[in-house]
């Protein structure tokens, strides 16, 4: 590979214009020919600049709605050529062929378009056809071609030339390549998952999964792992599009725990109340609802002060300021929110190690949307769980039924335990999560947490009573012996929510009946792992 290479001659045609006419004025005043495509051409003409568009050099004009403008030999040769190869030289000079020393591409807004909900041909339209072409030949090139894809490039390649006296050295041409065949990678992952998406197709032969480095983190889960924080592009609200008001930078837990928080939090539309998940270790240790926001707060957080300490809280309302004071009385790591009020930023703002991010809404619980997975060799990819099960969808296997508040508290109870690890046992009680058993081997250990948790609920706050007496019991999977179920039932508790459709069911209702406890059956399980 040659080692500085001057840049003498740049190709132009970009989407996004923002820093266009800054770049153009500096390449020119460096001597560089600038060559460019229409409405690139004409913005850095409007300017003053002096460009030569694409068309004079391939001899053909822009046609088909400007589908083909670049996809010539006078480009893609003026790109591909290897400088020190003699057969290529003499082509480029029989051919009246010009070298490309820089090019700078960013390609149809592909992904914008198809986040706006625009129509089936529209998104066809703003499929980039020329700019990949270029990009990736470019790329192959970077012995003697610089290419450009981010807007933050810009300065990089103009300081590159100043140090190297208008030339550009071999390391910093490869980075750009790199990142040039990320970004077609990233955009075709994006068409082709939004074409096996348009045609519901249930599993393709190949699927890509493509990202956009949002931040560098200090570690992973642990501190000798790297890690780093990738975002799709879908826009979907949340820790991803949050915008962080203050605090210290998200650690890989903190950006984990929050996206468990807050999808969990939006199961409850805030048009019925205010709602709180706090979550510890990506599993829930409290949620309710409430009257207010400062109470869903504290009924969330009784149900297990020790494991809030140092938590994640997430709210379906903005933030106000009572609910501020509250929450800063302990250590929380993290706040999410759509919204919050000007006082309960000033309370914050005394904190200054919480973090507080804002979003723009909840997410859609029930938006289909692709979930993958890590395995050894290979992916795991599903649908997200966006399971749901309303009254209608209830079915009493019992002779005793539940009673309309126990109705209500039994699908409070189903919406959290689809957000706790399995094997899931979740105590509910008036609204209030009062014992969550989570990510245990037996279905019967996960019920005992609970009832455990449960117990030092009522010892922190004062309870004359254990607060699992008469309390809704949801179990994410069926009950596979009547001995969880039982367990429960010594807990306090009255009414159980289950999928059913275990070979022992008739036990299990039996033991029911026997006990006394009202159950119904979802014909749904949540196994979350």
């Amino acid at each position: 590979m040659t080692d500085l290479t001057p840049i003498r001659r740049a190709l132009i045609s970009v989407s996004d214009k923002t820093g266009l006419i800054e770049l153009g004025t500096a390449l020119s005043e460096r001597g560089v020919e600038l060559l460019s495509t229409g409405g690139s051409a004409k913005a850095m003409r409007d300017a003053g600049l002096d460009v030569k568009d694409v068309s004079e050099v391939t001899g053909f004009p822009e046609m088909m709605d400007g589908r083909v403008k670049t996809l010539h030999p006078k480009v893609h040769g003026g790109l591909l050529a290897l400088r020190d190869n003699d057969e290529h030289v003499a082509a480029m000079d029989e051919h009246g062929i010009g070298g490309i020393d820089l090019l700078v591409v960013n390609l149809y807004p592909f992904e914008a378009t198809v986040a706006a909900g625009a129509d089936y041909d529209t998104c066809i339209e703003n499929i980039d056809i020329g700019g990949p072409a270029m990009i990736r030949a470019a790329a192959k090139n970077a012995a003697f071609v610089n290419v450009i894809v981010d807007v933050e490039d810009y300065e990089k390649l103009l300081g590159d030339m100043d140090q190297h006296g208008g030339a550009t050295c071999p390391k910093f041409r490869k980075k750009l390549a790199q990142k040039a065949y990320a970004r077609t990678a990233a955009y075709d992952s994006a068409v082709s998952n939004w074409m096996a998406g348009q045609l519901e197709l249930e599993a393709t032969k190949r699927r890509a999964f493509a990202g956009e480095l949002k931040q560098t983190l200090r570690y992973g889960e642990n501190s000798h792992q790297k890690a780093a924080f990738y975002t799709d592009g879908s826009n979907r609200p949340g820790v991803a599009t949050a915008v962080q008001l203050q605090g210290k930078e998200l650690s890989y837990n903190n950006i984990n725990d929050t996206d468990a928080a807050y999808e969990l939090v939006a199961e409850f539309d805030p048009a019925n109340g205010p709602a709180c998940a706090i979550i510890k270790h990506a599993n829930p240790c409290g949620v309710a609802v409430g009257e207010s926001l400062v109470d869903a707060y504290q009924k969330a957080f009784d149900c297990d002060r020790t494991s809030a300490f140092g938590g994640i809280v997430a709210l379906n309302q903005p933030l106000d300021a009572e609910t501020a004071t509250k929450i800063v009385e302990i250590f929380t790591e993290v706040v999410i929110a759509p919204g919050a009020s000007d006082e309960a930023k000033e309370i914050f703002a005394a904190k200054k190690n919480l973090r507080l991010l804002l979003t723009e809404g909840l997410p859609n619980t029930r938006e289909p949307i692709v979930a993958y997975k890590q395995v050894a060799g290979g992916m795991l990819v599903q649908d997200k769980d966006v399971g749901y099960v309303g009254l209608e969808d209830l079915k009493v296997v019992t002779k005793k039924a539940p009673t309309e508040q126990e109705m209500a508290d039994l699908l409070f109870a189903w919406k959290v335990a689809k957000h706790v690890k399995s094997n899931a046992i979740v105590y509910v009680k008036d609204g209030a999560t009062v014992g969550v058993g989570a990510g245990q081997m037996s279905r019967l250990d996960s019920a005992n947490v609970a009832a455990a948790k449960a117990e030092r609920m009522a010892a922190e706050i004062g309870l004359d009573e254990v607060p699992t007496k008469g309390c809704a019991v949801a179990s994410d999977a069926f009950f596979p012996f009547p001995d969880g179920l039982l367990e429960a039932a010594a807990a306090g508790g009255k009414c159980v929510i289950q999928p059913g459709g275990s070979m022992r069911d008739e036990e299990v209702i039996k033991a029911a009946d026997e006990a006394g406890i009202a159950m119904v059956f979802t014909g749904m399980r949540h196994f979350r792992h």
